[in-house]
């Protein structure tokens, strides 16, 4: 593997893992040290970083890791349901039984350790070897493409609820009904068990997330409050 490539991979997945949270720099002195190489093939993986979002340019600090926040939920996965929608109805269309047939039996498998609490990192892989499958049973590279580079913005939102049992026991059962759609080759299941899964996932996140502050209303006349009323 090339040292640009092997930094690119190190780095996103420290920030995908909060090991490298939001504001840290990405200092070329000391990643170089850190992952043992040159600055050369640093700068090659940070300015894919930057192209997928994942840092930015900062004004008199450098190259930092952007910010997330469970307030771009809503627009990520505005994008996401259109994308992964589509990819399992066509999925469905190509797919190899025997592949998500097993992909679905091994979500079953994983739905009570999940329940009593087991650590998910091994849950997460086999749903990343589920978003492969689907990639490849699409049959179109662009959408592929598109897919992928969502899922890393995707991925930071984990942090937010990564550790709650219910919902990944819950997740995975919607996950292995999603495989068993595709096994059985089901355009409109396979959409439906998506959809159903993706609005699920998105209301788990938005009930982590804070309530607004509430506005300060400006003094007023009694009577223009009282004409405003239906």
């Amino acid at each position: 593997m090339r040292a640009s490539e092997r930094a690119y991979r190190t780095l996103r997945r420290d920030i995908i893992d909060g090991h490298l949270p939001p504001g840290s720099v990405l200092g070329e002195v000391e990643q170089s040290a850190r992952l043992g190489l040159s600055r050369t093939p640093l700068r090659e993986a940070i300015g894919r970083l930057v192209a997928e979002g994942l840092a930015a340019p900062s004004s008199g600090r450098g190259t930092v890791v952007t910010e997330v926040s469970l307030a771009e939920a809503d627009d990520l996965f505005d994008l996401r349901t259109v994308l992964e929608v589509l990819a399992a109805r066509r999925a469905a269309e190509h797919a190899d039984p025997e592949v998500f047939s097993a992909l679905a039996a091994r979500f079953d498998a994983a739905v009570q350790p999940l329940r009593g609490g087991q650590d998910p990192e091994e849950y997460y892989r086999l749903t990343t070897e589920l978003d492969a499958a689907v990639d490849a049973a699409c049959a179109n590279a662009y959408l592929a493409q598109h897919l992928k580079s969502l899922r890393v913005h995707l991925d930071r939102l984990r942090r937010f609820s990564r550790n709650d049992p219910v919902r990944l026991s819950t997740s995975a059962t919607e996950h292995g009904a999603i495989a068993r759609a595709l096994a059985q080759r089901n355009p409109e299941l396979a959409a439906a068990t998506t959809t159903l899964h993706l609005h699920h996932a998105l209301a788990h996140l938005q009930s982590h997330q804070p309530p607004e502050p509430a506005t300060e209303r400006a003094t007023e006349h009694p009577t223009s409050a009282l004409e405003r009323t239906p």
